[in-house]
């Protein structure tokens, strides 16, 4: 009776009337937007778009990381006014060359190009080849264009050559020297001699380095402790005498001991030297040794330069390599990458120095901020009572969180390096002043200061945690006799325990790619003596670090071979997201752990 009522009602049309999953009544007037359809389009629509932003993102620095390494054939490029260039191709571009640039060509070669021009065929390809060979040419690059080219080719034996220093050079072998004398003479033969001896002049090399890094300064380490150990008896006497008087026991004292340090340290410094004699002896054997082999190649130019193997990391024709041969290159280079040092103004090398930095600062940062977070939230949760002092605190730990992360740099740099590393070196290391040992940036004020700055969120999350937790289970603990204190720890922390994790999670992954705050306490370009050594007290907090974010911005903002750096931002960058992902991986895996042991703890 009321469905006929309805459809005799005036301007009702039967289609407007939509039931609905109450009682089957029906409502009048409902379209599309009164369901939410369009917004619900609207979100999900944003959510492709921020996904595909991601997983684009993502994509270029995975593929343009993992393609750094992959070796490319040399190219030689014989240009219409007869010079000569001989490299990699490493991009090409469409361009409108300059009519002045045609001009400069031959009058053949500039003919033709300009009347490509005037046809309105005004756009040419240029490829940025890289030539290396910086010590002869002064530059690492050369733009080749279209219309300059006069002919092309790979040639056979063009070796590309990766050295300590002065970057990449690309020739021909053209001769093997050993003791002065041509040993070898053509490209097959002078290469088979330097693959004979290249292994064992690297082997030589590395030993040097051992010596000079490791027991050279083993000694030093033992002088200067020495030193420092005879300037506090001299600090001692001069306090004595200040306090106590010139002819006081504790100044007679105190003089005795300072002149019997000074005579212990002559004879330590007598016994390192002879074992620091011993030592260079044994490196210049070595470079000797070394100095006896050289290899001669000859640039695309004419030019010749002699190269001794043991300065070569890496040589190979770069034209004559097979699938598996560029597969082991492939794989020695990223070898080299994750475990050596940076060389060439970091552009190449490893990044070893900077991973261990940022995982160690990471975990110190970790185990900094997440007991006091903790600390924090039970105090503001459990114990605090409202009101406006509460209120005050809440608001500013969430302001805190959008305060600049420089802002806390300097604030790390003025309390954590001038105060408080200052106060330790005027207590603990007086005798090294005015040069400071905890007073001025090192790896464990960088990681209070990053701590600091990812307080807020752990705070915020591990509030949010507790907050999770039933009532019901603290009433229960509390029927049960349990005091407030037993009952947060033995109820209420172990169920929030995943929310926490949570909070450190996000804390690892700001904490982990910050740059700005270790850029004044910390963080420095080239730092390749890790914190971790063997020299007492094994651990030293102290020093500057390497860290993979700040690595990242030398190579893109402060190197001064911004081609040569490239691709080694983006496998810089490739593996900071991936030492993220693992320590975040590790620390989600350990969440699970927890939920799985309680099950009703749901955050």
């Amino acid at each position: 009776m009321r469905q006929a009522q309805a459809a005799q009602q005036p301007g009702v049309s039967q289609g407007s009337r939509v039931t609905s999953a109450r009682g089957g009544r029906r409502t009048e007037g409902a379209g599309l937007a009164a369901h939410g359809q369009p917004l619900v389009w609207l979100t999900a629509g944003m959510l492709v778009l921020a996904a595909l932003m991601i997983i684009g993102l993502l994509g270029l620095v995975l593929v343009q990381g993992a393609g750094t390494f992959w070796p490319r054939p040399v190219v030689r490029y014989l240009l219409a006014d007869g010079t000569v260039y001989m490299g990699e191709v490493t991009r090409s571009e469409e361009y409108e060359p300059r009519r002045e640039e045609i001009e400069a060509l031959p009058a053949e070669a500039a003919a033709a190009a300009l009347g490509r021009l005037d046809s309105r065929e005004a756009r040419s390809r240029r490829w940025l080849v890289r030539t290396g060979n910086y010590e002869l040419t002064g530059t690492h690059f050369h733009w080749v264009s279209d219309f300059a080219v006069a002919g092309t080719g790979r040639p056979e034996w063009a070796v590309t050559v990766e050295r300590l220093t002065w970057g990449r050079f690309y020739g021909v072998p053209v001769r093997f020297v050993v003791d002065g004398q041509a040993a070898a003479e053509g490209p097959e033969e002078s290469w088979a001699a330097y693959r004979r001896e290249h292994r064992e002049s690297r082997a030589r090399w590395r030993e040097r380095r051992r010596l000079e890094s490791e027991e050279v300064g083993r000694l030093n380490y033992r002088t200067e402790r020495a030193r420092l150990g005879v300037r506090q008896k001299e600090l001692e006497v001069r306090n004595a005498r200040t306090r106590y008087g010139r002819d006081s026991e504790r100044h007679l004292a105190a003089q005795r001991a300072y002149e019997a340090a000074l005579q212990e340290f002559a004879v330590l410094e007598q016994r390192v030297q002879e074992q620091y004699d011993a030592i260079r002896e044994r490196i210049a054997a070595l470079d000797a040794e070394n100095d006896r082999y050289t290899m001669v190649l000859e640039t695309a130019g004419g030019q010749e330069l002699a190269i001794s193997p043991a300065e070569i990391v890496r040589a190979y024709p770069a034209n004559a390599l097979g699938l598996w041969h560029k597969l082991g290159i492939y794989l020695d280079r990223w070898w080299e990458f994750f475990t050596d040092n940076p060389r060439e103004a970091n552009s190449e090398g490893g990044v070893f120095p900077a991973i261990f930095g940022t995982v160690v600062m990471t975990l110190l940062m970790s185990l900094a901020v997440v007991p006091f977070g903790v600390l924090a939230a039970l105090y503001l949760r459990e114990y605090a009572k409202a009101g406006p002092l509460v209120s005050a605190v809440r608001i500013a730990i969430n302001n805190l969180a959008g305060v600049p992360s420089i802002v806390f740099g300097v604030f790390g740099l003025g309390f954590f390096c001038y105060i408080v590393g200052g106060g330790i070196d005027q207590l603990f290391y007086s005798a090294k002043l005015p040069s400071p040992t905890f007073g001025t940036g090192g790896l464990l004020w960088a990681s209070l200061t990053l701590a600091l700055l990812t307080l807020p969120v752990v705070i915020v999350a591990t509030e949010e945690a507790l907050a999770a937790v039933p009532s019901s289970m603290r009433e229960g603990s509390y029927a049960c006799g349990a005091s407030k204190w037993q009952t947060i720890r033995r109820i209420v922390l172990p169920r929030a325990l995943p929310g926490i994790m949570t909070g450190m999670i996000l804390a690892m992954a700001r904490g982990a790619g910050e740059v700005a705050p270790l850029m004044l306490v910390g963080a420095v370009k080239l730092a390749p003596e890790l914190p971790l050594d063997g020299n007492f007290p094994f651990v030293h907090l102290e020093r500057s670090f390497m860290h993979l974010g700040f690595h990242i911005f030398d190579l893109g903002f402060q190197s001064q071979n911004s081609e040569a750096a490239k691709p080694m931002v983006f496998s810089t960058t490739l593996l900071l997201i991936l030492v993220i992902v693992v320590l975040n991986l590790a620390a989600i895996r350990l969440r699970a752990r927890l939920r799985r042991r309680f099950v009703t703890s749901q955050f």
